[in-house]
């Protein structure tokens, strides 16, 4: 594919030129809820850095799921202000929320940048001591699924299995194509550093951990095939990884539908967020061999339907 190809698969503001109007009501839906949660919960720091600061949205309920959100923005832009409403949204679905910003390029490397969610996600255990589910769009896409394959047990005073489960929506997992387009220079990668920056590229996760691969039906062909390798290639190597389109949806489209009740996005996530909250409860493991153990007992399988149902919402009367 040839360099100018690759500027149009992969330069989303050009694909979408309305989206001016979609973050527009994403920072009006954003400074509203903001406006009426306990600011003691906002700017909370995880490190030195200025962006290394977070914002934290507490379930209504004790034994909640904790959701991280991981923004995009091409590792160049965006704030975690930014993504309350996706918050609002997880909050009322029954699970606590934690955003955080991280710093961008070109002041850091992409690999520093997920050095630095690492360390936020280690910050949140010695917080919360709960193993979170993440969520992440674009760049947070690439993000989530270098947190699930990362080498927990190797840093220090958190579980091996910190990161089980991940949701990534419209992720970049191969950086190699984007090197030679304008919209990611600021990154200022080679081949080689692009190659050590792909989780496509990097030893799969092990069996038991579960990735949720999401893209917009409308999307280039391009973040398309990046999202059906990336779980083929972790389906293959005994992850429990599986991918899905959303119709309808472009780029940034697709993950408003976090906030939409019933839609495949949000039953994947909060599916998945509440079984595993379940499981890290009763002591399970909660891969994919023990979500098949505990379909045969019935009563777990129940629990994990029920799990989809977002708080408040009870069972039809007939």
């Amino acid at each position: 594919m040839s360099a100018l190809d690759l500027e149009s698969e992969y330069n989303n503001s050009r694909r979408v030129p309305e989206f001016p109007a979609i973050a527009a009501r994403w920072h009006a839906a954003s400074d509203a809820y903001r406006a009426r949660v306990d600011p003691a919960g906002l700017d909370l720091a995880y490190g030195e850095h200025p962006r290394e600061r977070y914002d934290l949205y507490p379930a209504s309920q004790d034994q909640a799921p904790l959701i991280v959100y991981l923004h995009g923005g091409g590792w160049q832009e965006g704030d975690r202000a930014l993504y309350a409403w996706v918050a609002e949204a997880l909050v009322a679905a029954g699970c606590g929320v934690a955003i955080p910003s991280y710093p961008l390029a070109p002041d850091v490397s992409v690999l520093e940048i997920v050095d630095a969610v690492r360390r936020f996600l280690v910050h949140l255990w010695h917080h919360d001591s709960q193993r979170p589910t993440l969520v992440g769009h674009s760049a947070g896409g690439h993000l989530v699924a270098a947190m699930l394959a990362s080498d927990w047990a190797a840093v220090p005073d958190v579980p091996a299995d910190l990161v089980r489960a991940g949701v990534a929506v419209s992720g970049i997992f191969d950086l190699e194509p984007v090197i030679a387009t304008s919209v990611y220079a600021a990154l200022g990668l080679d081949e080689a550093q692009a190659r050590a920056a792909s989780p496509r590229w990097w030893p799969p996760p092990p069996p038991g951990r579960e990735l949720v691969a999401v893209v917009g039906g409308q999307e280039s062909d391009e973040f398309r095939r990046q999202t059906r390798d990336m779980a083929d290639a972790w389906a293959q190597a005994g992850v429990h990884a599986r991918s899905f389109e959303v119709p309808a949806a472009n780029h940034f489209t697709v993950i408003e539908q976090l906030g939409v009740y019933g839609s495949m996005l949000q039953v994947a996530v909060l599916g998945q967020a509440r079984f595993r909250r379940f499981c890290e409860r009763f002591g399970l493991r909660g891969g994919s061999g023990g979500c098949r153990r505990t379909r045969a007992r019935g009563s777990h399988a129940a629990a994990r339907r029920r799990s989809c149902r977002p708080a408040g919402r009870g069972r039809r009367r007939r």
